[in-house]
């Protein structure tokens, strides 16, 4: 490094942030492995041998894998049908239906989980009804209740991420395929599905990775099917007391298993690496009668069983939870039982959390996403891989690996808002920082290089210039951020305290407690927040994918 580059302001910017991710994410880490193996004065791997030797305990890891696998095929049966005919053909109310699918996936998924109790549950509305019927036996809780609840959540990020990966195809090969006799379901399988393939793999590792590091559905539905996440959470805060050093040896082992499924995918994504400049955009083609009638059937009747849960939460916000939906009567005595539950305290804290964290997330991803690009060296490029580490992450780990940290001297945040924010930068930077970058890529480097010919400073270039041409990207990912902010519990709840609560946190313990009607006030009052930063999103970027 010559002497004009160590003068560099930007190379001052790329060792700062290098600084933040050592002290609030490589040093946590590093804190969580030394707790793993060094307990008593001495080095020992009893947490590692104790999770081994316990078939209770490495069943986690199974049963976490297999859920998120199921999930994954589940959701992908679902998604890529659903982005098809969406994207394909000419379907009645497309708009309705690509917002509803968002309004499915943008709210926290243990939420989906407790309405489904109500809907399903021992007492639930459509179980009572059944047995009326003589029919008995369905029942929402185990194996099979995980897997369906966390799919219908899940499978909208399938069809944000195919319409992308749809629009992108060209039309010219679609016609050329067809000129040589390969038509329908041939078409759709050897060539469609193929051209597509990179993004097919890119959503599976999503939804995978968002169904392994799960808490909420588990804990709420799974009756004693135990699962990684919920495992951590009972050791580090179990009824009979903690076990620090065994919760950080099952974090670490967490890590591992998820960096190894995505560093599978990775070497899976690179076999199907390749570019299609879309000259010829699709054409949206009409159906005939039937296929028209079946694909209306199939996208509106998944849409309406995904999104039924959320109306029936807020259906129960304005009545007593022990009377039926069928039986009149509305008031807002729920309303009012959560103003005595810290209400206006969760609403506060949720607001400066989320506000504070997506400020701070802007800024960084902003920062890294013009340093990746335009400085592209060793050093910038460590800070990028640093920064996507927490994407491989369960919350959980996130959360005891800070308070291992940050419990003592020198540094003591643990019960503040403040550690809160740390938790949740780190965890949803990546999402911010991948569409910033992608947009910074994007943008022509003559166009600041004209700036500064003329005079503009490169800190004026960036500030006025850069930056508002990134405004779309950073909203993009921004607002996904946002959402997945204030519908945070997996790290949350171990992190929170009664003067750090939030609607999710306040939420999940009304839940516990059994006080349905005022969980579904918070509940409710989250996906008011969930829906007005949906219409910010499709406002601000009139945009159906997600670029990746």
């Amino acid at each position: 490094m010559n002497y004009n580059a160590k003068r560099d302001s930007w190379t001052l910017v790329s060792i700062i942030l290098l600084i933040l991710f050592i002290i609030f994410l490589l040093y946590p880490l590093f804190n969580l492995l030394k707790e793993a193996i060094y307990t008593e004065g001495r080095i020992s791997f009893n947490g590692f041998k104790t999770f081994f030797s316990e078939y209770y305990y490495w069943s986690s890891i199974i049963n976490s894998v297999k859920i998120a696998v199921c999930v994954m095929i589940v959701s992908l049966l679902l998604g890529i049908p659903f982005s098809y005919f969406y994207s394909f053909f000419n379907l009645k109310g497309k708009k309705v239906l690509f917002i509803l699918c968002l309004l499915c996936t943008m709210s926290a998924p243990f939420i989906g989980a407790y309405a489904w109790i109500l809907l399903f549950g021992n007492s639930g509305l459509f179980t009572d009804i059944l047995k009326s019927f003589g029919i008995r036996g369905i029942t929402i809780y185990g194996f099979w209740g995980i897997v369906f609840v966390q799919s219908l959540k899940l499978f909208p990020l399938v069809v944000i991420y195919m319409n992308g990966a749809f629009r992108d195809i060209d039309n010219s090969l679609l016609e050329a395929s067809e000129s040589l006799g390969c038509k329908g379901l041939n078409r759709f399988f050897n060539i469609i599905m193929a051209l597509t393939m990179p993004t097919i793999l890119a959503a599976a590792l999503l939804v995978f990775m968002r169904s392994f590091a799960d808490f909420g559905t588990p804990i709420l539905i799974g009756r004693g099917y135990s699962t990684f996440p919920v495992l951590i959470y009972s050791q580090y805060l179990g009824e009979n007391g903690s076990n620090y050093h065994f919760a950080a040896a099952i974090s670490v082992i967490a890590i591992l298993v998820t960096a190894i499924i995505f560093i599978i995918q990775k070497v899976i994504t690179n076999k199907f690496k390749f570019t299609i400049n879309s000259l010829h955009p699709i054409e949206i083609k009409s159906a005939n009668k039937i296929n028209s009638i079946l694909m209306h059937i199939f996208c509106y009747v998944l849409v309406g069983i995904s999104i039924l849960p959320q109306l029936y939460i807020v259906n129960m916000s304005f009545r007593n939870y022990r009377n039926s939906i069928l039986r009149p009567g509305y008031s807002l005595v729920n309303y009012s039982k959560a103003l005595e539950k810290a209400l206006f305290t969760s609403i506060g804290n949720t607001l400066i959390i989320s506000v504070v964290t997506l400020a701070i997330i802007i800024i960084i991803a902003v920062l890294i996403a013009y340093l990746v690009v335009r400085r592209n060296n060793i050093l910038n490029n460590t800070i990028d891989t640093i920064s996507m580490l927490p994407y491989i992450m369960p919350g959980a780990v996130i959360g005891i690996s800070l308070i291992v940290s940050f419990s003592k001297y020198p540094l003591i945040l643990t019960g503040t808002l403040f550690i809160m924010i740390i938790a949740l930068v780190i965890r949803r930077m990546p999402f911010t920082s991948r569409s910033a970058t992608a947009t910074m890529m994007q943008i022509p480097e003559s166009i600041e290089e004209a700036a500064i010919s003329l005079g503009a400073s490169k800190s004026k270039t960036f500030v006025n210039i850069t930056v508002p041409m990134m405004t779309n990207g950073i909203i993009s990912g921004a607002v996904l951020s946002w959402v997945s902010i204030i519908t945070e519990m997996s790290s949350g709840v171990i992190l929170y305290n009664n003067r750090t609560i939030t609607l999710t946190i306040s939420t999940y313990s009304a839940i516990t407690g059994g006080i349905y009607g005022v969980a579904a006030v918070f509940a409710t009052i989250t996906m008011i927040f969930t829906v007005i930063c949906l219409i910010i999103y499709l406002k601000s970027t009139k945009l159906e994918d997600v670029k990746i």
